[in-house]
């Protein structure tokens, strides 16, 4: 018992020597805070006074109330007091017209960048329409007319070969007897066209069957088919093609009829369009406007465009009568003084 005790002694008396000291570490954690926070009050308290006073001067020069005797370096307009109105809402009467003329000229370039993109977007529509007469007039020369409908987007020129069943068998990626028809008067046009293509192949939403597993790789096949058509018959450039599948994502219709279904089941060869989005955004109101004033015309010429030009040559033709009858009235003029003069000799000398 007294081994026992003695070792409890000596136990809480080493206790009393070392005693803990964690609580150090968090004191000496905040202490260190403290300090960077004081560091950082003491820095922000110091001003620079060189800037300060740049800053001042800045300020009061740009408002037009003290002249510091140098020119401010800063960027904009320095505004002096006696321009201001007084509800200073902005400049006075004086200096109205200055800025009404800025805005004016602001507003013609917007108006002369509007015309330039009508007259790109004029001509785009005017080429289009030069390709799709061609292709229809091939079409028609082989009695293909009604397999292929045509349409102008913002994307360019697009033949739409509806109805899966004329150009491919039932879930086969084959070309038709139809189809290489079609694509014989397609391949020539577009080889010569100086156009990018896009062939896009659709499905309707009925799901595919072997050896497809889905409408995505129907679609894909389909248009693959047709551009290695285009480039192996047709002898369009490799690096102007490109075919994409889009399923059934992208329905023309989203009926569930016979008319519907085959609709949706269609392979696009899109023409696209060489100017800008900008630009081409301009296409389909052109083409309204082209089917309003009585459609666009087979030659690739807008009817607009088309009559400006008659209309000028009507009135150069008119110039030329005009200045053809004026030149043969001066002739006739000409001759009459000259028959008069000698008819005034003859009379003289038969007096004398």
């Amino acid at each position: 018992m007294s081994g026992a005790r003695g070792g409890r002694k000596k136990k809480g008396h080493a206790e009393d020597e070392h005693p803990d000291e964690r609580w150090m570490a968090s004191y000496m954690d905040m202490i260190t805070v403290l300090m960077c926070m004081f560091i950082v009050l003491f820095a922000m308290s110091n001003v620079d006074q060189d800037k300060y006073i740049a800053l001042r001067n800045s300020l009061a020069t740009g408002f037009g109330q003290t002249d510091v005797g140098k020119v401010d370096t800063a960027s904009g307009t320095v505004v002096n007091a006696a321009d201001v109105t007084k509800e200073g809402k902005g400049y006075s009467s004086g200096d109205e017209t200055d800025l009404s003329k800025a805005a004016a000229s602001g507003e013609a370039q917007t108006a002369e960048q509007a015309a330039a993109a009508t007259v790109a977007a004029q001509g785009e529509l005017d080429d289009l329409t030069a390709i799709k007469a061609a292709i229809a007039a091939n079409l028609e020369g082989s009695g293909l007319s009604a397999d292929v409908e045509f349409a102008v987007d913002a994307r360019g020129l697009t033949v739409r070969l509806i109805g899966s069943e004329t150009f491919f068998g039932t879930n086969s990626a084959d070309l038709s007897g139809t189809a290489v028809n079609v694509m014989n008067a397609i391949g020539p046009v577009l080889k010569t066209s100086g156009h990018d293509v896009s062939v896009e192949g659709h499905a309707d939403q009925r799901s595919s069957t072997a050896p497809f597993a889905t409408n995505w790789e129907l679609s894909s096949a389909r248009a693959t088919q047709v551009l290695r058509d285009l480039v192996e018959r047709g002898g369009v450039g490799a690096d102007h093609i490109q075919s994409v599948g889009f399923g059934s994502s992208r329905p023309l219709s989203t009926g569930t009829t016979d008319a519907d279904l085959a609709s949706n089941r269609r392979v696009d060869i899109v023409v696209l369009s060489n100017q800008s989005d900008t630009v081409s955004a301009l296409l389909p109101q052109l083409e309204q406007a082209a089917a309003a004033a009585g459609g666009a015309v087979t030659d690739g010429r807008n009817p607009t465009v088309q009559q400006a030009v008659d209309t000028s040559t009507t009135a150069e033709s008119g110039d030329t009568s005009t200045a053809d009858a004026a030149a043969e009235t001066k002739t006739e003029t000409k001759t009459e003084k000259k028959t008069e003069k000698k008819t005034e000799k003859k009379e003289e000398s038969s007096g004398h």
